[in-house]
């Protein structure tokens, strides 16, 4: 049987709310997060909210680092758009993962469009890294097609990728190319 552990020095076990933040302390926090990577303004009021920051305050404290230029929407949108292209994503995953952060359409379109990346030639590098491979039948294919697809390449960029890594003169099609 394991020993128990002795009590924590931040709080005991049931004390899970933390200390309310003022304007001044949430601000403080706010630049300290931006300090270590950048934040969506959405993002950063929540992690405010949940260190125990009154949304208003925590809205404040965003608006005075936008004010200020520390933070920044499109900025962000920037950075987690190189970050998810060298990470092997494609257009459709990052504008998800953008939107789902709260930053707008227009900073997103605008953050992908920037990026200047063929999506076609990146989606085979990908595919390439994954499975070295070109595949061999129709269950290939479309493992291959899936794995892509789940990494947010539209469907023409993951066809085209796929039909580029044939063989001159291989004599296979595509699964399912004749159904409507």
């Amino acid at each position: 049987m394991r020993k128990p552990r002795p009590p924590s020095k931040r709080g005991g076990a049931g004390d899970t709310t933390p200390a309310p933040l003022d304007a001044d302390a949430a601000r403080g926090r706010a630049l300290k997060l931006l300090s270590r990577r950048e934040h969506s303004a959405a993002e950063l009021a929540y992690k405010l909210q949940r260190r125990g920051a009154e949304s208003d305050v925590a809205r404040q404290a965003v608006e005075k680092m936008q004010d200020a230029g520390w933070q920044s929407d499109a900025r962000y949108a920037e950075m987690l758009v190189r970050n998810r292209i060298a990470q092997g994503y494609g257009p459709l995953r990052i504008r998800a993962e953008l939107s789902s952060a709260g930053v707008t359409d227009a900073d997103a379109r605008a953050a992908i469009e920037a990026a200047d990346c063929d999506w076609t030639e990146r989606c085979a590098e990908v595919r390439a890294r994954k499975f070295r491979t070109p595949p061999a039948d129709a269950a290939a294919w479309q493992k291959q097609y899936r794995f892509l697809a789940s990494h947010g390449f539209p469907s023409d960029a993951v066809r085209a990728a796929l039909k580029a890594t044939r063989a001159p003169g291989e004599a296979w099609t595509e699964p399912f190319e004749d159904l409507p």
